[in-house]
């Protein structure tokens, strides 16, 4: 996308969000939704596996974190310089100083592209393992890997949720990020919390009770009895949605677990500083708590880099859409990346530390990568979205770390070696959780089976 608007508003803009909520609210049951089941079985899941996928909305640039190109042109290489990491053959950039110190535990995949350069054509191909119906928008034909997860997986027993999201307040629409879950319906939503973590202040509402688990049980009970009246039924999935996240909800409510999950204040000091006292650290940070609580499936959005109370300050942007109409690209890479650097590599060392790498995959990349060639606006540096090239960090799970697997051609423009989609990505976390995503399929809304993934294969290099 070389030739921009004069602005990019990067994944939904804040004044289309009760637009969507409205018109997905409104179509589900238009649109003849079935009863969703489970058409194949899944294979053996072990029960405490569990995956941290850290989204980074906008697309980070990979010639400026984990590709870079010190010998291309100047007008593709840009202002940085790599550096060395503790494993020979492993550069990074010269601002994620503490990546260098941990290569040997995660693993960088530099040949992933795929075909769609806006935002919600890649949210929805990259979170989805297909192609979507439409190159724009952020409603999801098909379900998000994680509704799909927490449908093949369940829910575990203990009062955790078994799928949680976390993002910066008045970005936890279903829609905003393509985390829908078509036609697999709400019951499988994510348990979605909004707000800084960081913050003094910070807490999950709706984590207890105001009333008595009795009188609440009573309640539901009476609200289960009037669902269960002839003729009050629907067949479009939703009254059964809604009675599935009764159940959680209560199960939420009336367990200490998860409230013990959620409080940073159970941390040390030590701890908190490490992962850095900043919305990205504090975020990553409660990964970590929840899936050693037994959450399967954490999804963190990391976006806005300012500090609690404070502003980003000029030619820095919102997520990490770098456009030259949007920041400069290297002055936001200099404030956003110390932030970065220090929540993801101790994300990854404490996961290791706490003997939670065998069981754990950490996935973290944004929906695509940024244009080789930079451009400019008004004298101001940026990259445009580039879907056929990016880099994704994996760790964990038991997998050989250390490596780069693929690569991109000199100038950063496509794969060279290597070549991979998303879906190659999502089969080898499938595999990590126990599902066997060669033989499960979901029901869509016209009653067809849908394969979990159209095609994919595990990496090799990661088993």
């Amino acid at each position: 996308m070389s030739q921009m608007l004069r602005t990019c508003p990067g994944p939904v803009s804040r004044r289309d969000f009760l637009r969507f909520g409205a018109l997905a609210l409104g179509g589900v049951g238009a649109a003849g939704v079935v009863p969703w089941k489970l058409s194949a079985a899944p294979g053996t899941p072990t029960n405490d596996a569990s995956v941290i996928f850290i989204w980074l909305p906008g697309g980070p640039p990979h010639m400026e974190t984990y590709d870079l190109k010190p010998d291309a042109p100047a007008e593709y290489r840009g202002d940085f310089k790599p550096i060395r990491t503790n494993v020979p053959g492993i550069d990074v950039c010269e601002h994620l100083p503490l990546h260098s110190k941990v290569a040997h535990r995660f693993n960088l995949i530099r040949s992933i592209a795929h075909n769609f350069s806006d935002h919600g054509g890649g949210h929805k191909r990259f979170l989805t393992g297909r192609d979507p119906m439409s190159p724009v928008g952020f409603v999801n034909d098909f379900p998000m890997v994680g509704s799909m997860v927490y449908k093949a997986k369940g829910q575990k027993p203990g009062g955790i949720p078994s799928y949680i999201c976390g993002t910066d307040g008045g970005r936890d629409h279903i829609d905003v990020f393509s985390f829908g879950s078509a036609y697999l319906g709400p019951s499988v939503h994510p348990f979605t919390f909004a707000g800084d973590p960081s913050e003094a202040k910070f807490e999950v509402r709706n984590l207890r009770l105001s009333q008595s688990t009795d009188t609440v049980q009573q309640r539901l009970d009476l609200l289960a009895r009037f669902d269960s009246i002839p003729g009050t039924r629907d067949h479009t999935g939703q009254m059964d949605a809604l009675g599935t996240n009764r159940g959680r909800a209560l199960n939420v409510l009336t367990n200490d677990a998860t409230r013990r999950a959620f409080d940073l204040s159970l941390e040390s000091t030590r701890t908190r500083e490490k992962y850095g006292n900043h919305r990205y650290g504090q975020r990553c940070l409660l990964a970590r708590r929840l899936v050693e609580a037994g959450a399967t499936f954490v999804t963190m959005v990391l976006e806005n880099p300012s500090p609690p109370g404070g502003s980003f300050p000029k030619d820095v942007t919102y997520n990490w859409d770098s456009h030259a109409v949007n920041c400069h690209i290297f002055t936001d890479s200099k404030y956003r990346f110390p932030m970065y650097d220090n929540a993801v590599t101790a994300l990854i060392e404490d996961l290791y530390d706490r003997g939670l790498d065998k069981r754990t995959l950490l996935i973290v990349t944004g929906e695509f990568g940024r244009t080789p060639k930079i451009t400019y606006d008004n004298g101001r540096p940026g990259r445009d979205h580039w879907p056929q090239a990016m880099s994704v960090l994996v760790s964990g799970a038991g997998m050989r770390t250390g490596q780069i697997i693929g690569s991109t051609n000199s100038r950063g423009e496509h794969p060279k070696d290597r070549a991979m989609t998303p879906n190659d990505l999502w089969a080898t976390m499938f595999q990590h959780l126990g599902i066997d995503h060669e033989h499960t399929s979901f029901i869509d809304h016209s009653g067809r089976p849908m394969p979990i993934l159209p095609y994919g294969e595990p990496i090799r290099e990661l088993l």
